[in-house]
């Protein structure tokens, strides 16, 4: 990526490459436009319980807002002892869903992250890692 300022202003793979030869996935070819694309979302649509409408929200808002609730979850269902003694140090209460979408070091950082740093125990993607 090459930046002005505060601009990505291109996009292009490593020539030196020996796997692609520099070419761009079709994820990587499309990047520069959706970061610059005027319609793009930078707002979330939420739904509060039991509300009968949809809000707009800013997305930092929304990050917040997860990360509270994820933190919540599990810190009330966090298992450190089965009763018989077992060291577990999980929860059972949040699972994560990843995409083909993510490369291996995302799948593995985010392995390590919820199996290891937040306890989760399922955790599925669409690949095999």
């Amino acid at each position: 990526m090459y930046a002005k300022g505060n601009d990505v202003i291109h996009i292009e793979g490593d020539p030196r490459s020996p796997i692609n030869q520099g070419t761009l996935c079709p994820k990587g070819a499309a990047t520069l436009s959706w970061m610059q694309n005027p319609n793009r979302l930078t707002t979330v649509k939420y739904r509060a319980p039991y509300s009968d409408h949809w809000e707009e929200r800013p997305l930092d808002w929304a990050m917040d807002r997860i990360a509270e609730l994820v933190k919540r979850t599990r810190d009330d269902t966090f298992v450190r002892d089965l009763p018989d003694g077992t060291t577990v140090n999980h929860t059972l209460a949040l699972a994560s869903l990843g995409g083909a979408t993510l490369d291996n070091e995302e799948n593995y950082l985010i392995k390590k992250l919820c199996g290891g740093g937040l306890g989760m125990v399922w955790i599925e993607n669409q690949a095999r890692v």
